[in-house]
């Protein structure tokens, strides 16, 4: 109940809904379900014989939780980035994000269409806007990271495996969510949307982290 809880909190709090046909228990129940893996229908179905809502209003609702993500701006030590690629209908596309070693929370995501070093710069100048400091950065041997770490005067140290294990498991914990869509984004989807998905999907994982 404490991460039910804390997801109704942050709904009201943060005014998500300006619309309340139905109550924030029953959408933030929905949200957490959703999130764990059940399909949009699946969960309207069993959630819905609480307080009926329809599949559509269910993705709505997620899409809108966008807005939850902000990670705390402050000082930390150690952070891991990394990349996987994954399948937009027939397009290649790679998800990027960046882990906290001390907390293990998410700090930034992005996707994108290549894997370059100008991908790379844009997406480490995300992850310091939550960082007072620079932190030093764990990374594999990608090519496009060197030149991107240091432009932005970023201590970097390459590691496959160690304290880059925790963003390793993310991506399998990631991954698995994602294979049920067969193990590629549904069929339309823009980078807009798999990127409104992703953030919503890593708010969630971040707040299972606060409930730990």
């Amino acid at each position: 109940m404490g991460m039910l809880n804390r997801l109704m909190e942050l709904l009201e709090d943060r005014k998500i809904f300006l619309r309340q046909r139905k109550t924030n228990k029953t959408k933030a129940l929905a949200l957490l379900i959703y999130h764990a893996g059940l399909s949009y229908r699946k969960t309207s179905a069993i959630v819905g014989c609480l307080e009926p809502f329809s599949y559509e209003a269910l993705r709505k609702w997620y899409n809108k939780c966008e807005n939850l993500f902000k990670p705390e701006k402050k000082t930390r030590r150690i952070v891991a980035i990394d990349e996987t690629k994954l399948k937009k209908e027939k397009q290649q596309i790679y998800i990027w994000n960046a882990l906290d070693i001390n907390d293990k929370t998410i700090l930034a995501v992005h996707i994108s269409t290549s894997r370059t070093s100008f991908d790379a710069i844009y997406f480490l100048k995300m992850m310091l806007e939550t960082c007072e400091n620079k932190p030093l950065i764990l990374v594999d041997r990608g090519p496009w990271y060197r030149w991107a770490l240091q432009r932005l005067g970023l201590e970097y140290q390459h590691e496959t495996f160690g304290w880059r294990t925790p963003i390793e498991q993310w991506y399998s914990l990631f991954k698995a969510r994602v294979k049920r869509f067969w193990k590629r984004f549904p069929y339309r989807s823009t980078l807009i949307s798999i990127k409104r998905w992703c953030t919503v999907w890593i708010t969630m994982y971040n707040l299972f982290l606060e409930g730990a």
